[in-house]
């Protein structure tokens, strides 16, 4: 059995977007038909991206599994052949089978187009946002600057998700305008449900001057759909990329007005070692960041995971999750603290080796 990675563009315009659904054409039903027609195996792919309904693409990601001898590199040749006008795979490559889309460290990038103009254009309807009432673009940048760094984006969410952490990392954003088109382009971590849907739906209120630039700082410290902006069209929205994150930075110092933390990475490949530091935390951040912090070091490949709480509420035998903290030797630790050190055990992996 090999795995497959495909690179997918498609215009979401006439599908109800990357995942099956029962009212309609879904990309993933199109790939997975194309693909079982070519390969006479029945094929599921997995995607990395859920896009939604009119959402486009350039360059997302899925995998799927075959039996097929066909060199990697030589798939996006014979899937196009099968494949309607709207959806083409431009790269493919063969990867590991434990390599999964939605279970790497990425990059995911989405740009969103808005055209600001008095007329609207019948060539844009399909892939911009029509605002007739003039945007201040500068100022809608400079709004949008308030979301770099690490946060809870729980304001910029769906109500209709279902997800319990909400805290992404937003690596760069950017408005931009070339003519009647104004251009939002933000890479992060990962996107919550209609997340940038909703950022720029905040925005056009900003650029229109009917909130002032400082509400969106506002707005991502409320933690409150309702304080929002409404959602966007889905129509303006493509994602442009998913870039692998293929090696872990050795050492992370994130801060914000809510916690701050350390993070050592430097041994997890060598020694299955990681290092947290906790400098300060709100109380009702506390549980969720131990958590969420341990919970990627241990996906990041670490067994061992020291941790420092500068807070002074972690003590031994304290659970979060499955994850249980016991007292360790501290002479390692390669981060100042005052504090005792403790480690983790993965009690899965303690039921699962009795």
């Amino acid at each position: 059995m090999r795995r497959i990675r495909l690179t997918i563009a498609y215009d979401g315009t006439n599908y109800v977007g990357w995942q099956v659904q029962p009212n309609g054409t879904a990309i993933e039903t199109v790939l997975n038909e194309a693909l079982t027609r070519l390969l006479g195996e029945e094929i599921q792919v997995i995607g990395a991206s859920r896009t939604d309904s009119g959402v486009h693409a350039d360059g997302n990601i899925a995998v799927f599994d075959t039996e097929s001898r066909i060199p990697g590199d030589k798939f996006k040749f014979a899937i196009n052949e099968f494949l309607p006008d709207d959806i083409a795979v431009i790269e493919s490559d063969e990867v590991p089978l434990s390599f999964h889309p939605r279970k790497i460290n990425s990059v995911k990038t989405y740009e969103y187009r808005i055209l600001n103009r008095p007329i609207r254009s019948p060539k844009e309807r399909n892939y911009a946002y029509f605002f007739y009432y003039p945007l201040d673009e500068e100022k809608m940048n400079r709004a949008a600057q308030a979301l770099l760094g690490e946060h809870d984006f729980k304001s910029f969410c769906s109500i209709r998700t279902q997800i319990e952490d909400t805290v992404r990392r937003i690596y760069a954003v950017s408005v931009t305008r070339d003519g009647e088109v104004l251009t939002l382009r933000i890479s992060g971590s990962g996107f919550l449900y209609n997340m940038v849907r909703i950022i720029v739906g905040t925005l056009v209120k900003i650029g229109a001057g009917i909130w002032p630039e400082a509400s969106m700082k506002e707005i991502l410290e409320a933690r409150d759909r309702a304080k929002a902006g409404p959602r966007a069209p889905a129509m303006g929205l493509t994602l442009k990329s998913i870039v692998e994150e293929k090696t872990l930075a050795p050492f992370v110092d994130e801060a914000n007005a809510h916690w701050s933390y350390q993070l050592g990475q430097a041994e997890i490949e060598s020694e299955k070692r990681a290092y947290l530091k906790i400098r300060a935390c709100d109380e009702a951040d506390y549980e969720a960041l131990l958590l969420r912090l341990t919970k990627q070091l241990s996906r990041n490949g670490a067994l061992y995971i020291y941790t420092a709480d500068e807070t002074g509420r972690l003590s031994d035998g304290k659970m979060a999750g499955y994850f249980r903290y016991q007292t360790a030797d501290s002479k390692s630790f390669p981060f100042d603290t005052a504090q005792p050190v403790f480690v983790t055990h993965d009690e899965r992996k303690v039921e699962e080796e009795e």
